[in-house]
């Protein structure tokens, strides 16, 4: 799929709901993304030597995939995190109307 025609879901956590809520709200009304879901989850992972077990926020940020470089560049100027997880996930396929929609809203 040409990646300037698809679409994506980039996968970030936030270290609680409040930071979590404003980036995805900011990233709503900047439109970059035409939904972003959010939930409470709990991460596993080693870090500078230490394993951690910390709950987060996992946002689901849905958006076009010739959106994904500002999305990146957006969710790394604001993140309270030294690394923030940014991560792209290619759509392949979904229901049309729905993928329409993400046109719709999205600049």
């Amino acid at each position: 799929m040409d990646d300037t025609k698809g679409y994506c879901v980039v996968l970030t956590t936030c270290p609680n709901a409040q930071e979590a809520h404003e980036m995805a709200s900011q990233l709503i009304g900047h439109k970059l993304a035409a939904c972003v879901q959010m939930s409470a989850i709990t991460s596993y992972y080693e870090w500078k030597g230490t394993v951690h077990t910390e709950g987060e926020q996992l946002l689901l940020i849905k958006a076009k995939a010739s959106h994904y470089d500002e999305i990146e560049e957006f969710i790394a100027g604001r993140h309270s995190y030294e690394v923030p997880e940014i991560v792209r996930i290619p759509i392949e396929g979904g229901l049309r109307r729905y993928l329409d929609w993400i046109d719709e809203v999205s600049e």
